[in-house]
């Protein structure tokens, strides 16, 4: 990303993201950094610029503007292609939804990436008294 972007100034993001109209206006303007984002990657089994050029992009041009947390709970221990860990019945629990709540921040998350299809009837079992209860 040099020289362009500083090695400090990169930011990993995830396909999820919410603009504003000031900075959907930085998006549009920009030339520069996604002239570099766009360049092929040297991995390109766990390349995906598009998820990284919004936050490093807005991060630099607006560092007050922009939040330093995500919504959205990742697992990249042991993640399979570039994907994350999915996780499966036998792991869904309380304590897993009060461990997927915990942030580094003084922000909680409130999704959490990736269930498999087979978790939604363990996940509606705690629904009402774990997921919805604050």
């Amino acid at each position: 990303m040099l020289p362009e972007v500083q090695f400090d100034e990169f930011r990993v993001g995830s396909q999820f993201c919410v603009l504003n109209r000031k900075h959907a206006l930085m998006v549009i303007k920009d030339r520069k950094l996604w002239r570099k984002f766009k360049l092929p990657c040297l991995n390109i089994q766990s390349c995906y610029p598009e998820e990284h050029y919004f936050p490093t992009m807005l991060s630099m041009q607006d560092p007050n503007g922009c939040t330093r947390y995500t919504l959205t709970r990742v697992n990249w221990t042991d993640s399979v292609n570039g994907h994350p860990h999915t996780y499966h019945p036998p792991e869904v629990s309380p304590e897993l939804i009060y461990r997927l709540r915990e942030s580094n921040s003084s922000y909680s998350h409130m999704f959490a990436r990736k269930f498999s299809p087979d978790c939604l009837t363990p996940l509606m079992e705690i629904a009402d008294s774990v997921i919805f209860k604050d």
